[in-house]
């Protein structure tokens, strides 16, 4: 199919941006690699494309204090391949590797994934396991969204329709912790069946999954026996039924990949002996 008619603006500054977004039904453009087919297969008809790729400075990956900061023009790639993230926070490109194919890494953008907000990719639940943050700016001016209240439904975040997603914050690893990331997919590339990210961090012990519930969820299981841990995850999640696998299996990929990622973030901590 070919999308609907849209009128197309890009603008050469964050302002212009934000200006042009007031506009009615107006969506917003960076990698395109998900509102491209949304508007392709008439999922999305928006009467206006605010493209932001020529808005400069929008690239950056920079070490902040706490952690490391990602423009939302920082394609996949670029933050895969990030030596700032790599020492600073691993488990983003732990994750980013999981990413489709490089021809979608090359475009797509790691910001954008998370506006997009799918429960089944890769970033989202990233975010929501580190505790970052999305920083967006509208006409009210800028405001920092946490994790923990950006993912709102199925494919819809908290940023507001005029707001345009300028940033995301990913907290540093401490000292001395560690993380794991791993996936099931039919095929590299594919969505993942049921996806889990680790981070322990002494005590603590929490988990994210993907693929299991309409919003990325992450588990708290700290304190929790080890035998225990996959059921107690199992308890906040909910697998269904579709064409790609049944509750049942993805119930069984839960246990699977809770013990395999508790356990590589907890060598990961120990091979660390103290700090990255």
């Amino acid at each position: 199919m070919k999308p609907a008619p849209f009128d197309y603006v890009r603008p050469t500054d964050l302002a212009g941006a934000v200006a042009a977004l007031a506009a009615p039904d107006g969506k917003v453009m960076a990698g395109g690699q998900s509102l491209v087919p949304l508007l392709s297969m008439r999922l999305a008809a928006p009467a206006l494309v605010v493209d932001i790729n020529g808005v400069p400075g929008l690239d950056a990956i920079t070490e902040v204090d706490g952690g490391v900061r990602v423009g939302a023009l920082a394609r996949h790639t670029a933050v895969l391949e990030s030596p700032v993230l790599a020492r600073v926070q691993p488990l983003v490109p732990a994750a980013l590797a999981h990413v489709a194919h490089p021809t979608i890494r090359n475009r797509g953008t790691t910001v954008g994934s998370l506006v997009h907000a799918d429960a089944a990719a890769e970033m989202p639940v990233v975010l929501r396991l580190l505790e970052g943050s999305l920083e967006v700016e509208g006409p009210a001016g800028r405001r920092t969204i946490p994790a923990d209240e950006l993912f709102v439904g199925p494919l819809e975040s908290a940023v507001g329709p005029d707001e345009i997603a300028v940033s995301a914050f990913f907290p540093g690893l401490p000292p001395g912790a560690g993380v794991a990331f791993d996936e099931v997919a039919r095929r590299h590339g594919d969505y993942a069946l049921v996806g889990a990210g680790a981070v322990v961090d002494g005590d603590r012990v929490r988990v994210g999954y993907l693929s299991v519930s309409d919003v990325p969820v992450v588990v708290d299981l700290t304190g929790v026996a080890p035998a225990d841990r996959a059921e107690a995850a199992l308890d906040h999640l909910d697998p269904v039924t579709d064409i790609h696998a049944t509750a049942a299996y993805r119930r069984q990929l839960v246990r699977v990949l809770t013990d395999r990622v508790v356990a590589a973030a907890t060598a990961d901590a120990t091979a660390q002996g103290g700090g990255r």
